[in-house]
């Protein structure tokens, strides 16, 4: 049986730490198996997000694409981005909650195509609804609750009409941390008051991660040669993104704990 775990010890084979742990977050969602200096330090900028399967990867990825690739038209646009998630979660493996995750993630990209709110906030509402009577353990879910929160916080003021796509990838990571940020707050008692920033600096890394990571992966478990190239590349995106968290994580004031 084809697992994530397989696809993992590809990217361990060709990455070294942070950056095999990263990687296997961002496209698996496979633990975090680097140093507690590493784990801590992307607590404090915000981006802890990255490295687990909490929805909000899929929200962004989603947001993203559809932002970037507007100029191919709606219907375009909006059939990459949903091909795009259902890649997502072939390869990942169809679990329960990256599949909600996914469908979300096709309705927030509607909604952000066709600016239908309502429609959208009611296909969420009434998901939240059918977990409440069919799956109620979810609900304590804190992965559950930032996929829901980043969702809802990109509908409601997430859409822009700018052509910028600095200010629309801006926009979609601040209307995210609307609602997540409270939640983190709630259960880990902490704010990044960096984390929008972070977000901003790292959030068009994710496609492209997601797509060599991808072929790296596969291309690695044919034959180890043939996925080089596409390693090499998320190994240079992925230092950067190690050098963002290094950089920010030592600023003063960019973290706050709450006892």
């Amino acid at each position: 049986m084809i697992t994530p775990d397989i696809f993992a010890n590809v990217i361990n084979n060709y990455l070294p730490e942070p950056q095999s742990s990263l990687l296997n977050g961002i496209i698996f969602g496979v633990n975090l198996k680097t140093s507690k200096s590493f784990y801590d330090e992307l607590r404090v900028v915000g981006l802890l997000h990255m490295v687990v399967l909490s929805g909000i990867n899929i929200t962004f990825l989603s947001s993203i694409i559809s932002s970037t690739t507007s100029f191919f038209g709606k219907l375009v646009s909006l059939l990459l981005t949903i091909l795009s998630i259902i890649l997502f979660i072939l390869f990942v493996g169809p679990q329960a909650p990256i599949i909600r995750a996914g469908v979300m993630g096709v309705l927030t990209s509607v909604s952000i195509l066709f600016g239908r709110k309502n429609s959208v906030l009611y296909s969420l509402f009434l998901s939240l609804f059918f977990i409440l009577i069919f799956f109620p353990k979810w609900i304590t879910s804190i992965s559950l609750q930032l996929s829901y929160g980043a969702t809802l916080g990109i509908i409601l003021f997430g859409q822009t009409n700018s052509r910028s796509t600095l200010w629309k990838e801006l926009k979609i990571s601040l209307a995210a941390q609307i609602f997540t940020t409270p939640l983190i707050f709630i259960h880990f008692k902490q704010i990044s008051l960096i984390s929008p920033i972070a977000n901003l600096l790292v959030a068009a890394t994710i496609p492209p991660l997601m797509i060599f990571g991808f072929l790296a992966a596969i291309l690695g478990k044919i034959n180890y040669f043939l996925g080089l190239v596409p390693a090499y590349l998320c190994y240079g995106l992925l230092t950067y993104v190690v050098m963002v968290v290094d950089w920010l994580s030592k600023l003063p004031f960019a973290f706050i704990q709450f006892n």
